[in-house]
């Protein structure tokens, strides 16, 4: 399984756990969605932690799958949408925990929680552009705002984890062997809440944010997949796939 959860004292821990690089395929997002939906559910849930083994947090979708057969894309699309929006509708808080690199999907995922706490290790970035991709920025811009989104969408830049913390978007940034630690201390503090009033709060919360992120997200989807009908596209996947530059040809 790319995921797995653990349900202990009101905290459920999901762990992204799909080596090399955590990314996901189709498949492996719709387990994710599944996961956080049915533990939005569980009356034995008041917080989720959201957190990753390996080298880094998560790298995206499977660029590999897209490779080998772009009509994924359609599937893909729907698991990432699924995911984000299962995170950000989860009717408790969610707490991200982000180590080593959070790319793509990362984005989505940790853009769409409540809470992000980074090690000193993180970077952010969106490097679809040199995937033959777009998506994310909605997430991307809900933690770092407008100027920075647009250069790292236009760019495929990263920022580290003091970057990060400076435009707002992680609420500290501690070394990465107390991270999980530092999440969980976090999500029991939240836990011992009323588990009523949590709800509520969250409820309110999405309520009353001025961006409705899951319609700028599926917006952004439909750019995606109209770029990944071009030749473009598929010449940046092989690129990626192969190691070498890519040579674009499609000036429309």
């Amino acid at each position: 399984m790319a995921i797995d959860i653990d349900i202990k004292d009101g905290i459920a821990e999901v762990v992204i756990n799909n080596p090399p690089v955590n990314a996901l395929g189709s498949e492996g997002w719709f387990e994710f969605a599944n996961g956080i939906k049915s533990l939005g559910t569980n009356s034995d849930v008041n917080c989720v932690v959201i957190r990753a083994e390996g080298k880094g947090f998560q790298a995206g979708v499977d660029i590999k799958e897209l490779a080998e057969d772009g009509t994924r894309i359609i599937d893909v699309n729907r698991g990432c949408y699924e995911t984000f929006g299962a995170i950000y509708d989860c009717p408790v808080p969610v707490i991200s925990a982000v180590h080593g690199y959070c790319l793509g999907g990362g984005i989505g995922i940790s853009g769409a929680s409540d809470i992000v706490i980074a090690s000193e290790c993180a970077t952010f970035s969106l490097p679809e552009i040199d995937r033959g991709a777009l998506g994310a920025a909605t997430h991307l811009m809900r933690l770092f705002g407008m100027q920075k989104t647009r250069r790292m969408l236009y760019t495929g830049e990263a920022i580290d984890a003091q970057e990060a913390l400076r435009l707002g978007g992680v609420e500290s940034v501690v070394p990465k062997d107390e991270l999980r630690d530092e999440a969980m201390a976090l999500a029991r503090t939240i836990a011992d809440k009323s588990p009523k009033a949590l709800r509520l709060a969250k409820w309110s919360l999405n309520g009353i944010e001025l961006l409705d992120i899951k319609q700028s997200y599926r917006f952004e989807q439909g750019f995606t997949l109209e770029l990944y009908m071009s030749p473009d596209s598929q010449e940046a996947r092989d690129a990626f796939v192969e190691k070498r530059d890519a040579t674009f040809t499609d000036k429309s």
